[in-house]
């Protein structure tokens, strides 16, 4: 059993029949050749399912409005990526030399796709239970830090507007910069007559997201 192997076994409880799965689950578009984005696209929409279906079940009480905000954040690149370090995925990215040098092994889009991809993998070929319990077992903490269910900062901040009379927020992106498989994205929000503020993140929607807490901070 090699230590890919041995290593997918020790975080999923499945042991890997089809080794180059697992191995194309963790390997970057830089490493040319077969790479996890198929098996990322999969893996996302078995992560959705996992975690509504977790929330459903657990939180009875709760509407469809509560029950989506815990699930955004538990499904967020942010939360992948660091559920990828906790398992030691960086350790097992195949990147190439640029990506290397670039630090994609600590990038949360490429950790987060990865997550997504191996969840994929792991569905192919141990099913929705076994795909299930990896996400029972390496989220609950996440879910155990959410007392109630979190609102979005963009909400909170759209929320405030209207109840001070304000017009809703206008977003901006000011600028992309980085490497293709590690972008920056740093947007600017702003409510007219009151001010605006900043922020960076590996996606679009991140930086939106920080900005808004950002301006959050400066108002409240």
């Amino acid at each position: 059993m090699n230590s890919l192997t041995a290593w997918v076994e020790a975080q999923t409880g499945h042991r890997p029949r089809d080794a180059a799965l697992f191995e194309r689950a963790l390997t970057h578009s830089s490493r040319g050749g077969a790479d996890y984005e198929r098996l990322e696209f999969l893996g996302d929409r078995v992560l959705g399912l996992c975690v509504a279906a977790w929330l459903y079940r657990d939180f009875q009480a709760e509407p469809e409005g509560k029950l989506s905000q815990r699930l955004n954040v538990l499904v967020s690149r942010e939360t992948c990526a660091e559920i990828g370090r906790q398992i030691g995925l960086p350790a097992q990215a195949r990147l190439g030399r640029q990506a290397l040098d670039d630090g994609a092994q600590d990038s949360d889009n490429v950790l987060g796709d990865m997550i997504e991809a191996l969840l994929g993998a792991l569905y192919l070929e141990a099913g929705i239970e076994a795909a299930s319990a990896f996400v029972k077992r390496h989220w609950e903490a996440q879910l155990d830090r959410q007392v109630s269910a979190p609102k979005h900062p963009k909400s909170s901040l759209q929320e405030w507007a209207a109840a001070n009379n304000r017009r809703p927020p206008e977003y901006e992106l000011v600028e992309r910069s980085g490497p293709q498989h590690a972008p920056l994205f740093e947007v600017r929000v702003a409510i007219h007559g009151l001010g605006e503020a900043s922020a960076c993140g590996t996606t679009k929607q991140e930086a939106e997201k920080e900005a808004a807490r950002v301006m959050l901070e400066k108002i409240g």
